[in-house]
């Protein structure tokens, strides 16, 4: 920087226009006399202080004081309706808009709060209510208005005729306001339901058809919008006599707003209108409707594709084949408003699109996705592949976010529908999973849990729970696909939502693929996110991962780095993660699983030089005494009781202290459950020895496992033996038959004798090949138990059995030593015994035939000296 002499002067020039800048701020401050203006004697009451405020107070004070009438009510309701509400009253007259929505939020607030009865309330707020209902500005009329209809539904009918429906056929005259006009007609809608019909008749009804036929638009809109409430009140008999007909004029009304609202009032009350009158006057006006929506009335398409699902289905019972059809091809066209050629131009001949029409598109494009599962009904979900399939499809791959993010909110209605044949809508599903947008992901995600359970178990063909991922082939790479893209937006609620949600999958995916595609994911979340409930979340999913995993050698992986690098951590934070996905631990697991595996880990954690990890453990260790069972447990018991007098002892920072002595405290009024059942453990007890149960099942399952992939690998090593034995005795007997013909040079009785001991082997190693390939010995693993196995090898006899035994000894000794003694084959040393007999058996013959062939050729050569 620059500190010469003329830069210097600039800098002092600059403050000095920063001074001159800063005058009128100080000017604007309250000056002293205000401030006195504003200052109220402390030794008022409040009822005496709210009085003083409304009279000689500014603005805001009165404005507070009205803001404070329901707690004066509250407090001294006599006084207030004394003293307080005339002078409110008063102010009302010239108050400006803040005052008069306050006023109108506040009455509504006393009459909620019950502070005086009915009949005071409607002596004392009533008339004040009616006098400012004409307010000139909208807004306030229409607080008002708000609160008096709130008050009718209180009122007795007395009062009501009296005070309010009276007045009203004066109001309700042409000659009066609009604003009076279009007042009374919302008033009129809310009697209809406190007076009989025969009263409504004769006092209502007739005003009602006046300002159906009056002169504004606006009045017409808002009576023809009050017809569904009088309707209802009048019920169907005068409904179809009175109603309908102005219904009917109205639809055909000049105005757009009209004919709209008259539309949707007859959508309404569908269900009020018999099948004559549905299909001789409301199907008639309906179809009219659809054909002028593209035409002459564009106006209507929006309300009329939001109701279509509704009008469809309400129409039902009366459509023919023909109107069926022509009604599913009118939603059809809506559906792909927008995304392509309308009324048959050319794309040449078409003009550019305002905004304001794509706008209206995309609306009518997000209503036939709202009313998707509705035409689902109206076609029969059996025929949701041939009708609706295509529009579903568009739909989910619409170019606008709000056309797919409400098809995903509405997929789960969809797959529901389809029930068995939501095999269909896979494609969609990881469509939307690996949408762009994370509005779309957000939506889908809500019931995500609940629409891969309806994939899973009516996944047509494919379903079933060997095959779970073969009805959603691309459901992993989705799912890993939206995590991560949630995980690198700034969007966390929508991650953890996520995280919370894929605790499902263990349900529908199987426990390798969670393994190797999620388990890992979870716990890097946990270590490297910074946002807490993202990691909570993580490490509840985990959990719940680690519940449900099939194999022992994983989990104990898994259990392994929790409290290596949590537990164990270099940060702080990940200690802290660690006791945090401990209580999950103890949430999902039995008891006697985290004694065995993080009760220790946890208690070394007093010993943490963080008082923060310190101060968590103490809230937690009330959980932890819980899980021990006496006397199975007492050295943990020992344990705990051990660190809780060392932190008593060694503890140097105040809070933790403190937090120390308060769980000391409750560590003592808590009683250890036993390792038998108690009456007041009974529940707890129960659900934590279904835990357990479970935890064991889950060890039986693997070792099943185990022995089954034992057996196929010994079955698979069996036939690869026999196949490569009767290669080596191929290649034998081919030695064989050369060494016999080189041999024939010998002597008659050598040759003879070499003959016989070449056919004994041969003969052995035929037996052996055909007792070995017999199809009864091929499925060894499918021998149940001992005795089947036993019944086997004494079926077997003579050399055959033997030579058996001996070839199948080796495969066998490995699932008997690792089932622990509960083999189902016949033990190691009878086998080991058997094939020493038979080698021994052998090497006496071989002995036996070289003794006779050496007694041949001592002959020979004394025969031929």
């Amino acid at each position: 920087m620059d500190f010469s002499q003329g830069n210097l002067f600039g800098y002092i020039e600059d403050l000095q226009e920063l001074t001159i800048i800063e005058r009128p701020v100080r000017r604007s401050l309250k000056t002293p006399e205000e401030i006195e203006r504003l200052t109220v004697d402390e030794e008022l009451n409040d009822i005496e202080r709210a009085v003083y405020l409304l009279s000689s107070g500014q603005d805001i004070q009165g404005t507070s004081v009205v803001a404070n009438l329901p707690v004066l009510m509250r407090q001294n309701p006599a006084e207030t309706l004394r003293r307080v509400l005339p002078k409110i009253r008063e102010v009302l007259h010239v108050a400006g808009v803040e005052m008069q929505l306050t006023a109108a939020v506040s009455f509504l607030t006393v009459l909620q709060d019950e502070s005086v009865s009915i009949h005071t309330y409607s002596h004392s707020f009533l008339h004040i209510i009616l006098q400012n209902l004409e307010h000139r500005d909208a807004g306030v009329s229409n607080a008002w208005l708000e609160t008096l209809l709130a008050v009718i539904e209180a009122l007795p009918k007395e009062t009501i005729r009296h005070e309010i429906l009276n007045p009203l056929v004066s109001k309700a005259q042409i000659s009066q306001s609009l604003q009076s006009r279009l007042v009374s007609c919302k008033i009129m809608g809310k009697l209809a339901y406190k007076f009989e019909a025969h009263i409504v008749k004769r006092e209502i009804l007739p005003l009602v058809k006046s300002l159906c036929q009056d002169v504004e638009y606006e009045v017409r809109t808002c009576m023809c919008r009050q017809l569904e409430h009088i309707a209802q009140g009048i019920g169907t008999e005068l409904t179809k006599t009175v109603v309908l007909p102005e219904l009917v004029e109205l639809a055909r009304d000049e105005g757009s707003s009209v004919r709209l609202a008259a539309f949707e009032t007859i959508v309404n009350l569908l269900d009020m209108f018999d099948a004559d009158d549905r299909s001789q006057t409301v199907l008639p006006l309906v179809k009219s409707f659809c054909e002028k929506s593209f035409k002459a009335d564009e106006s209507i398409l929006v309300s009329l594709s939001f109701h279509l699902g509704k009008l469809c289905n309400g129409l039902y019972g009366i459509f023919t084949p023909e109107q069926h059809l022509r009604f599913l091809e009118f939603y059809k066209k809506l559906s792909t408003l927008g995304l392509q050629q309308e009324n048959g131009h050319n794309d040449n001949q078409l003009q550019l699109q305002t905004l304001e029409q794509e706008k209206k598109y995309i609306s009518v494009r997000k209503n036939c996705a709202y009313n998707f599962p509705a035409m689902i009904v109206f076609v029969d979900p059996k025929n949701f592949h041939l009708e609706l399939y295509s529009i579903f499809f568009c739909l989910c791959h619409d170019p606008e976010v709000p056309v797919r993010y409400t098809m995903a909110i509405s997929f789960y209605e969809v797959a529901k529908l389809l029930n068995s044949g939501v095999y269909t809508i896979h494609k969609e599903l990881v469509t939307l999973l690996q949408d762009e947008s994370l509005e779309v992901l957000d939506a889908l995600v809500g019931h995500l849990p609940e629409i891969l359970e309806l994939m899973t178990t009516n996944g047509g063909e494919n379903s079933g729970s060997e095959s779970k991922l073969l009805s959603i082939p691309d459901l992993i790479p989705a799912l890993t696909t939206a995590e991560q893209r949630a995980a690198t937006s700034l969007k966390w609620r929508t991650h953890e939502k996520l995280l919370q949600k894929y605790a499902c999958l263990p349900h529908i995916i199987s426990s390798d693929q969670i393994y190797y595609r999620f388990l890992h994911r979870m716990l890097t979340i946990i270590l490297t996110n910074n946002v807490l409930p993202v990691q909570k979340a993580a490490a509840r999913t985990l959990c719940v991962y680690l519940r449900y995993n099939r194999k022992q050698e994983q989990r104990h992986e898994v259990i392994q780095k929790l409290i290596e690098q949590l537990g164990q951590g270099k940060s702080y934070w990940n200690r802290l993660r660690f006791l945090d996905t401990c209580e999950f631990i103890m949430e999902l697991f039995s008891k006697s699983f985290f004694c065995k595996y993080f009760f220790l880990p946890v208690l070394e954690l007093t010993h943490d030089p963080v008082a923060n990890v310190r101060m968590k453990l103490c809230y937690l260790l009330p959980k932890v005494k819980s899980t021990l069972k006496i006397p199975s447990d007492k050295h943990l018991l020992q344990q705990l009781e051990l660190c809780i007098r060392k932190l008593l002892c060694q503890e140097k920072d105040k809070d933790v202290l403190t937090i120390v002595k308060r769980t000391v405290l409750e560590l003592d009024r808590m009683d250890i459950s036993l390792d038998a059942f108690q009456k007041r453990f009974y529940e707890n007890d129960l659900l934590d020895q279904e835990k357990e149960r479970q935890e064991h099942l889950l060890l039986e399952m693997e070792q099943l496992e185990k022995e089954k992939q034992q057996s196929e690998g010994r079955s698979t090593n069996v036939n690869d033996k026999i196949f490569e034995k009767k290669r080596r005795d191929n290649k034998t007997s081919s030695v064989l038959a050369k060494s016999m013909t080189l041999s024939v040079s010998g002597s008659s009785s050598g040759t003879s004798a070499g003959k016989e001991d070449k056919k004994s082997k041969l003969v052995r190693s035929q037996s052996f090949s055909t007792q070995a390939l017999h199809p009864k010995y091929s499925n060894i693993d499918k021998c149940p138990n001992k005795s089947s196995a036993t019944g086997y090898t004494s079926s077997v006899s003579g050399m055959g059995k033997s030579c058996m035994l001996s070839f199948t000894d080796d495969t066998f000794r490995t699932r008997s030593t690792g089932n622990s003694g509960n083999a189902t084959f016949p033990s190691s040393s009878s086998l080991t015994t058997s094939r020493n007999s038979f080698n021994s058996a052998d090497q006496k013959n071989n002995g036996n035939k070289e003794s006779q062939s050496r007694k041949m050729s001592i002959k020979n050569r004394k025969s031929n000296p």
